[in-house]
């Protein structure tokens, strides 16, 4: 059975990355967007990230435009939207599809392992968040509409 740390993926400076790098650690992996009404999530993103994130935790945030074309920018604008608005330090990667035949494997292997409601397999919106455990398993599934701070107590449990 594959995990997530089997994966990699492109940070947005292109930069292949091996998500086994991560392994040891609690990760919370999202699928984001800039101009979305859960856009303010980063800050509680990053929230997350200050809090726990010395403690072998992090986000990993992957934008995607699938959802109402909510992503338009380049994998460099991008980037300078979220340090210059929310001031990330969490690792952004680069520009992905969640959905359909060209989604990255990453989040195939994410939808099959945490199944949304009613055992829906797609990403419904931006912000869908996945819980991963320090050996790659898929902990849990959150709705876009779940705010950060809302699953400190979860991370907390893991760490």
């Amino acid at each position: 059975m594959s995990t997530v740390h089997d994966f990699s993926a492109k940070l947005a400076s292109g930069e292949e990355t091996s998500l086994a790098q991560f392994q040891g650690q609690v990760v919370l992996i999202v699928n984001t967007a800039s101009k979305c009404g859960f856009t303010p999530q980063y800050t509680g993103l990053e929230s997350l990230q200050q809090q726990y994130g010395t403690r072998g935790f992090s986000v990993l945030a992957f934008p995607c435009n699938q959802f109402g074309a909510q992503e338009p920018g380049t994998d460099t604008e991008i980037q300078s939207f979220c340090e210059m608005n929310y001031q990330t330090t969490f690792p952004l990667f680069s520009k992905i599809e969640v959905n359909g035949a060209a989604s990255h494997p990453l989040f195939a292997h994410l939808k099959k392992e945490a199944p949304g409601v009613l055992g829906s397999k797609g990403i419904k919106w931006n912000f869908t968040k996945f819980l991963v455990n320090q050996q790659g398993k898929v902990v849990k599934r959150y709705s876009p509409s779940t705010k950060p701070e809302a699953i400190a107590a979860d991370i907390e449990a893991l760490l």
